[in-house]
């Protein structure tokens, strides 16, 4: 009977997943030695913790793992920086990486923790320097997913023909073994385990129908070209929801800045409703913005609380006209026009006004209503737009490329990046169906727009 049941689950350990030797843990590091690894430069082990200081690497030697799930507890230190990298070839070289990046003032503010480097990067880290975190790397078949702290970061399924920079041919899912290392400063990593996967072909086949066709994706081309990829002015309304924004991020690859509406009769009204926000937001991997409403909006929220956000932005789209009249002049209803050259002079003076308020970003730019909309380059001649800019070089402000309202026009583009100004691109969303910046990025190639020219939020913890 013993020999029977023993024979029993023989049987039944090839059949069950996790059961069999495939999909056995193995501990790679416990805190001990890293016998197994094969390292360089300054890597020492010490208190049951691997530390690579300034320029350290550590590759696993006899590693040849295809599917996986690669499990690691790590932390950063004085800003330190690294790469988890898999599908690597002997000497670590090679592959895939995945950041370790926590460093807030760090100029590439576009890799943070978690990003599939070059493929998915991310522009939100949700952990700290200083402190441990968990990540977790699963390949599995054509699909590449990235975890910290259990929150699912990146969701990405290769394509059959995957777009890639001669300098990254490298990063396509293939097979081999894992490198550790510090880029700069100081990480730590205490625990990494992994479990080798047995995918079927089948799974491989439906998630290849699920893939982006990168060939003729944009923003894939922006990741492989390191330009920051962010849509910096994203509203939950309407369909768009805090899950549906994190699930829209993951599958597009594109970050977003999340912004509430904050003025009088408006979601958010007062620092009390702000705080609220802020509460159910912890541990969100999304950029953090304020849109503030109407003319009223800086003596409604306190300095302290609009400090709080990654930026403040807002438009000039609302302002009283000669005549006592609130003016919202996407609203046709509450636009009064009598002479259209004089009423584009007064949009204009509302504009330059409105630099002086306390935001960072000017969104919506130079929007017309729709009796003059027509004629928008006719409106906006060099005269205006030179005020406007010159307005916003005094201020320090930021220029919006606005995809919802195609806006501003590319001329006065081509003026704010000779006067220095930086950018960002938003969509203005209203509803969950808002697209992938694409006359952002068709202003970005016309105008010659670089990383560099891009602004980089204050990344609040």
């Amino acid at each position: 009977m013993a020999k029977k049941i023993l024979s029993f689950l023989c049987v039944v350990s090839l059949i069950l997943p996790g059961c069999t030797e495939q999909n056995k843990k193995k501990i790679l590091f416990d805190g001990k030695d890293v016998t197994n690894w094969l390292t360089e430069g300054p890597v020492t082990v010490s208190d049951s913790v691997v530390r690579m200081d300034g320029v350290g690497k550590m590759t696993l030697e006899n590693g040849m793992f295809t599917d996986f799930e690669l499990l690691l507890t790590a932390k950063t230190m004085d800003n330190g920086k690294g790469e988890v990298r898999f599908h690597t070839d002997e000497n670590g070289n090679g592959g895939y990486a995945v950041a370790l990046n926590n460093d807030l003032d760090h100029q590439q503010w576009w890799t943070k923790t978690g990003s599939l480097l070059s493929v998915r990067n991310l522009t939100k880290s949700i952990v700290k320097n200083n402190e441990w975190f968990n990540l977790r790397i699963r390949v599995e078949g054509k699909k590449i997913e990235v975890a910290v702290n259990d929150e699912l970061l990146v969701d990405y399924i290769e394509p059959a023909q995957p777009y890639r920079t001669p300098e990254n041919r490298s990063q396509i899912l293939s097979g081999g073994t894992f490198c550790l290392q510090s880029t700069e400063g100081i990480v730590e990593v205490k625990f990494i385990e992994v479990t080798p996967l047995k995918i079927e072909k089948t799974v491989i086949d439906s998630q290849l129908v699920q893939a982006i066709d990168e060939s003729s994706d944009e923003i894939i081309k922006l990741h492989q070209a390191n330009f920051p990829v962010l849509d910096y002015h994203v509203h939950l309304k309407e369909d768009l929801t805090l899950e549906l924004a994190r699930s829209q991020s993951r599958k597009y690859g594109i970050n977003y800045a999340l912004a509430p509406n904050c003025g009088i009769g408006f979601p958010i009204q007062n620092d009390a409703q702000v705080l609220e926000y802020f509460n159910g937001m912890k541990g969100q991997p999304f950029v953090q913005a304020m849109q503030g409403e109407g003319r009223e909006w800086p003596a409604t929220f306190s300095k302290e609380v609009r400090d709080l956000f990654d930026y403040v932005f807002t438009d000039a789209m609302t302002f009283t006209d000669r005549k006592g009249n609130r003016t919202r002049l996407w609203m046709p209803d509450e636009v009064f026009i009598d002479d259209e050259q004089k009423y584009m002079d007064l949009i204009v003076e509302n504009i330059v006004k409105v630099m002086d308020e306390p935001m960072d970003v000017y969104v919506n730019p130079n929007f017309l209503p729709d009796a003059m909309n027509d004629r928008y380059d006719l409106f906006w001649t060099d005269e205006r737009q030179n005020k406007v800019i010159e307005a916003m070089v005094r201020t320090h402000k930021v220029l919006e490329i606005n995809h919802r309202y195609k806006i501003p026009n590319k001329s006065f583009i081509q003026k704010a990046k000779a006067a220095g100004l930086k950018f960002t691109f938003g969509t203005n969303n209203s509803n969950s169906d808002f697209g992938k910046m694409e006359y952002c990025i068709q202003m970005m190639k016309e105008c010659g727009i670089t990383a560099q020219d891009m602004y980089k939020p204050a990344m609040t913890e």
